[in-house]
């Protein structure tokens, strides 16, 4: 993945430029569908199912910005769960007609699954590749974590044209423990046309 200039460039220990204040809901007042995801700095997103690294810090925010809205899923990102999130509407996109997810509803196409969302905007879609790539041409905001560190992974985040997007809000975090890394939880939202 390729980051805004700017946004990839500055060391770790720098303090991070100037952003927009976040608005409510952490700058994504007024979004229907936000792409929520942790990003290496390499693009990686998985490996074998499952998150590279371990950021406390990230699933905490995660829990925090998606609790009581939809969240929108492919098979294999129910799967790596393990179970519903609880406090949100989970929505699993599969083509497989006869799949079954405790505790969550099924679509077998992201359109179908938008139509579905009952909780209030915006719907979240949090995975995996291939959903990623179909929700980004319809996604009003993008919330990423972006870790400043290469990861070795089988599932990357789709390119970006950052011509479309402007970031709206950016926090800086020191690196934590178990993982020792830096990152940034970071908020796009689509340009104006």
């Amino acid at each position: 993945m390729t980051f805004p200039e700017g946004a990839r460039t500055r060391p770790p220990h720098d303090t991070p430029r100037a952003a927009e204040p976040p608005s409510a809901e952490h700058g994504l007042a007024g979004a229907k569908l936000v792409l929520v995801a942790a990003v290496a700095a390499n693009g990686i997103i998985g490996r074998d199912n499952a998150l590279p690294w371990r950021l406390p810090g990230d699933l905490r925010h995660f829990r925090e910005i998606t609790t009581g809205h939809a969240i929108i899923m492919g098979r294999r990102t129910w799967q790596s769960l393990g179970r519903a999130l609880s406090a949100r509407q989970n929505i699993v996109v599969t083509r497989q007609a006869s799949f079954r997810a405790e505790a969550a509803e099924i679509a077998n196409t992201l359109e179908a699954a938008i139509a579905m969302v009952r909780r209030p905007a915006p719907a979240f879609v949090i995975g995996g590749e291939k959903l990623f790539v179909a929700a980004l041409p319809l996604a009003d905001a993008m919330h990423l974590t972006e870790i400043a560190r290469d990861y070795e992974g089988d599932t990357r985040f789709p390119p970006v044209d950052w011509s479309q997007w402007t970031e709206s809000g950016r926090e800086h975090r020191d690196a934590e423990p178990p993982e020792g890394v830096a990152y940034d939880f970071a908020t796009y939202r689509r340009a104006a046309p």
